[in-house]
């Protein structure tokens, strides 16, 4: 009887504790020529991490980007620009810089933990500012990693 019990509890203590397991290691998701690419380059060394997803979305929801578009209304008061980086193979950190035109109008740093995926987004109240935006995702060093334009109309 000793023994059963134990059991029954060690199996109650697994299934706890898989309960509390990150969602964010819970989701598979197929790759795309683009993403096997940038898979590749992590693999050879050129960068830590792999990009997965860089894009401008209208928000982000349960750590997933919803609206994504090109083309916001000028009446949108924040856009969010979503990233999923995969095979993180040490702590790093990289920039999200906003464009309007030329114009720098802000730099964000975003850490990006050590495993096989992590999801970060940073987002830029628009004041009212149509016309042409750029978001670059930069490295510590500033190079420039990945570009997504979006317009405001």
């Amino acid at each position: 009887m000793r023994k059963f019990l134990v059991f029954i509890l060690v199996l109650i203590i697994t299934v706890f504790a898989a309960s509390f397991a990150p969602a964010e290691t819970a989701v598979e998701e197929e790759s795309s020529p683009s993403q096997e690419a940038s898979v590749e380059e992590a693999q050879e060394g050129s960068l830590p991490f792999a990009i997965s997803r860089f894009l401008i979305a209208g928000s982000v929801e349960d750590r997933e980007p919803v609206g994504v578009v090109n083309v916001f209304a000028s009446t949108t008061e924040k856009v969010y620009c979503f990233l999923e980086a995969r095979d993180i193979n040490e702590t790093v950190t990289v920039a999200v810089v906003w464009y309007y035109g030329e114009k720098e109008m802000a730099k964000i740093d975003l850490t990006l933990k050590k495993g096989w995926r992590w999801r970060t987004y940073s987002s830029k109240k628009l004041a009212g500012l149509s016309g042409d935006w750029k978001v670059e995702l930069q490295d510590a060093k500033g190079n420039v990693l990945q570009t997504s334009e979006f317009k405001v109309e």
